[in-house]
């Protein structure tokens, strides 16, 4: 509709009765028209993209029978409803982004005055003949007002928001990270469990070898037959120890598979090899390699994302002007007229003081956040390398030392008895000890896998990246 018409809609005397509903319906088309090209415009890229990320999402991967630790950290990455939820608002700060763009809508004002041409009239005070009759003109006035930004407002909110995608990004980051070490973690504790139940199974065949050792020996004569019922006894242990180990693997399993969001394991086994391990590195490297941490630069980050909004705040001293335009219409006396505004806040009493002041010491807390993330994660790092250099010479002495000197003594100790040279006691002692000695193995092996981990989390990349043996996925 053009303006010559929506005056002559609004100023005819013969439709005045219908103008509000013509300007409603003028007003209503325009709305419904500017709201059809936003969305066709803003929304459907974002639903169409978000359409494919839910697509990849969704994706099946076929878990093999044999599951690696990469297979596991893969499924994690994909399925992990937390690490989704991390996606997902990276996503919506894009939408911050887009809306911190964009300038302000020109505002349609109309004004009507003295609607349907109202009369009066007026006698003359000193003739009670003469009527004299005032017609009250109609005025109607249509203005468009637009907001002006001045100081670099909106690219200030613009540089403010993509900082605030790129602590999401590290937020992200730093929960991948973590999802990584977690899966590694449990991932461990499956193959510790798988260790240790064929060390169960291994000592409940010992036990039962014993008992037929025994109760041969005691047909013989040899020895009492309360030997043999000891011997039933030891075996009866290693079958205890033998179920306890496989419900200890059934729930790793179960632990594992829920970071996927799997109730049921659908693998048969963890490949993996509890022994490739890396020596120690030097302390000072691993320090050094710290500040790579997500949460180390998601603090810097958050200092430059303050500073930003700093600046936002500031230019929100300088005022925006307000320009208008428009035209009035005389019914009466025909003819249009321009008219032309200026609007300009006067920074009199609110120049914006005590944003500022809230801006300034959120850099001074963003820079203390700083330095307290980083003696965090420099303190744990500290404490973890102490561990892992007490566990790794635990190692080194089960391995080198105790498990060669217990399996020795088992073995005399069995050719023994069945030589008469020792007793039944000496045997069942010999056996216990070789196998706790076994289960302080693996449980060594298994701790110094998961310090590995907490390592890898803290640095977020490999402890060694020379390393060949100690899968990660952390490059």
């Amino acid at each position: 509709m053009k303006l010559s018409n929506l005056f002559m809609a609004i100023c005819c005397p013969r439709a005045s009765r219908f103008w509000i509903m013509r300007l409603l319906g003028c007003i209503l088309f325009i709305l419904v028209f500017s709201l059809q090209v936003s969305a066709s415009d803003d929304f459907r890229p974002a639903l169409s993209s978000g359409a494919a990320s839910y697509s990849n999402h969704s994706t099946v991967i076929e878990v093999r029978s044999d599951l690696t630790l990469r297979d596991a950290i893969n499924l994690a990455l994909l399925r992990n409803p937390e690490l989704a939820a991390f996606a997902k608002e990276m996503r919506a700060l894009e939408g911050v982004t887009l809306q911190a763009g964009l300038m302000r809508n020109p505002e349609l004002s109309v004004n009507v005055e003295n609607v349907g041409n109202i009369q009066k009239l007026r006698g003359d005070l000193n003739s009670a003949e003469s009527v004299a009759q005032e017609v009250v003109q109609q005025i109607s006035t249509i203005r468009m007002s637009q907001l002006i930004e001045l100081g670099g407002k909106r690219a200030a909110r613009v540089s403010a928001a993509l900082l605030g995608e790129e602590l999401a990004v590290k937020d992200y980051e730093a929960r991948r990270v973590d999802i990584i070490a977690r899966v590694a973690n449990v991932f461990t504790e499956v193959l510790a469990g798988q260790e240790r139940l064929r060390l169960a199974e291994e000592t409940r065949r010992l036990a039962q070898n014993v008992v037929s050792t025994v109760t041969g020996r005691v047909q013989a004569g040899k020895v009492p037959p309360i030997e043999e019922t000891r011997a039933q006894v030891g075996l009866s242990t290693t079958r205890i120890e033998y179920e306890q180990a496989h419900r200890d693997l059934i729930a790793a399993r179960k632990r594992l598979a829920l970071l996927w969001n799997s109730s049921d394991p659908q693998f048969d086994k963890a490949l993996g090899n509890l022994e490739a391990l890396i020596a120690p590195p030097n302390f000072q490297r691993l320090e050094e390699r710290i500040l790579d941490n997500p949460m180390a630069l998601r603090a810097t980050k958050s200092i430059e994302q303050r500073k930003a909004l700093l600046e936002v705040e500031q230019t929100r001293r300088i005022p925006n002007l307000t320009l208008n335009a428009g035209v009035v219409h005389h019914a009466q006396l025909g003819g249009n007229t321009a008219v032309a505004g200026l609007m300009v806040p006067l920074p009199l009493f609110d120049r914006n003081q005590g944003n500022l002041k809230e801006a300034y010491h959120r850099i001074d807390k963003a820079v203390d956040e700083q330095v307290a993330t980083e003696i965090r994660l420099k303190t744990e790092l500290a404490q973890t390398y102490e561990t892992m250099s007490a566990v790794w010479n635990e190692i080194n002495i089960l391995k080198n030392e105790i498990l060669p000197g217990a399996k020795s003594a088992f073995e005399v100790t069995r050719r023994g008895y069945e030589l008469g040279r020792f007793g039944l006691i000496e045997l069942l002692d010999a056996q216990r000890i070789l196998f706790q000695n076994q289960l302080l193995y693996v449980r060594a092996l298994a701790n110094y896998q998961r310090l590995t981990n907490d390592i890898e989390r803290l640095i977020a990349g490999p402890i060694d990246s020379s390393m060949t043996n100690h899968e990660t996925s952390f490059r």
